[in-house]
């Protein structure tokens, strides 16, 4: 029975071109090596490592650098303690009218009053700014070190200045140390933001999210399985790099440094655009698609991570549309529309944003939806 469902997960005929097996991809040549989806294996005892090393990150570095810019965990207001309330709350942080009219009722408050309660205790819950600025800093850190790494092995390498290299001999391409690690370290930091996320800030998109990283983690172990990881290394390379300057953004509008903040918002702005709607689909896309077609010819699988990719690109565009489109209400009306995805609630009804801050921090959310993410993560879902 195994070996059945096996054989039908790991079809030749749909993971790999005509006239090609598993077994000669086991065959490699003396001095080479072929990529093995059970090499890949060590990434799940690996993510365990870096979860340790983000707590040792945020604890020994992040920590004391928030405090050198004098961000402070702060307390929040704390609501009145009523049990029938918390077990309300328990089971909905937002009661509709009939529920509050009988919880007026039963406790004999005005339902003003007990709006008011469920507001203060939502934002009772809501995390500390050290604790955002510690989680964006290990995000921020972890993009920078892994984009750094993939340039210097990338640079030197002959498809990144011809794309056509990704596809000649294609499967039976060599499997270098630096092609290994950025796969090993990539799907190692997506298995730990599987388990980090229910310790990390809460967002209602939560179940989306966990979805997301699966796919994320599936796609990358069958483009490294079907040794598509020249095109593959150049995919997760494009969408690090914005995520670089989204996370200092986010380090600056902690820090409440608002200028530094503008200037790293319009950097973001820039680099998404160019490594999302320019490079990408004319450099990366256009191989895989194309370049791929006249030297290799499609097969199955094919079909199937082209059209995610383009999905992929779809999403970027949608993406930026929504970016854009606050980026300017906030430059020229001085307010962003309140995002769907927000952590907590504000502590007033009418508050937005009418600075670089505020129009960052909704900004962010839209694009940790389908990113890296978010984006960063819709980004990475389609690393093949």
């Amino acid at each position: 029975m195994t070996a059945s469902i096996s054989a039908w997960v790991w079809s030749e005929s749909f993971w790999l071109p005509a006239n090609v097996t598993w077994a000669d991809l086991e065959r490699p040549p003396p001095g080479a090596e072929y990529p093995r989806a059970g090499q890949i294996l060590c990434a799940l005892p690996l993510a365990v490592g870096v979860l340790v090393l983000r707590l040792l990150f945020e604890r020994l570095v992040a920590k004391p650098c928030a405090h050198i810019l004098q961000i402070q965990a702060g307390v929040s207001r704390q609501a009145q303690p009523n049990v029938v309330l918390e077990r309300v709350y328990v089971s909905t942080t937002c009661p509709d009218a009939k529920q509050l009219e009988g919880l007026s009722k039963q406790l004999d408050w005005d339902v003003r009053r007990i709006q008011r309660w469920f507001r203060v205790r939502r934002n009772q819950d809501k995390p500390s700014t050290l604790k955002k600025f510690c989680e964006s800093m290990w995000r921020f850190t972890f993009y920078l070190g892994i984009f750094i790494y993939a340039i210097r092995h990338l640079w030197v390498s002959p498809w990144m200045w011809d794309t056509k290299q990704c596809w000649y001999n294609y499967p039976f391409q060599p499997l270098s140390p630096g092609q290994y690690n950025y796969y090993v370290a990539e799907l190692a930091f997506y298995w730990s933001l599987m388990f980090s996320q229910f310790t990390d800030i809460k967002r209602k998109d939560f179940v989306i999210m966990l979805v997301h990283h699966l796919a994320t983690i599936t796609l990358i172990t069958f483009s490294y399985a079907n040794n598509m990881l020249r095109a593959g290394t150049l995919v997760m390379c494009v969408h690090d790099v914005s995520d670089i300057f989204l996370e200092a953004a986010k380090l600056a509008n902690y820090a409440k440094c608002q200028r530094l903040c503008d200037v790293l918002f319009v950097v973001f702005g820039l680099s998404f655009f160019l490594a999302r709607l320019v490079i990408y689909p004319f450099w990366i896309v256009n191989s895989v698609l194309f370049e791929s077609w006249e030297i290799v010819g499609p097969y199955r699988s094919w079909w199937l991570l082209n059209g995610l990719l383009l999905v992929l690109q779809a999403l970027h565009v949608i993406w930026f549309y929504l970016i854009a489109r606050i980026a300017i209400k906030a430059i020229f009306k001085g307010k962003v529309s309140k995002d769907d995805r927000s952590d907590v609630e504000s502590s007033s009804e009418e508050e937005t944003g009418t600075n670089c801050r505020t129009e960052l921090s909704h900004t962010q959310k839209l694009k940790d939806k389908a990113v890296n993410g978010h984006l960063s993560e819709g980004a990475h879902d389609q690393r093949t």
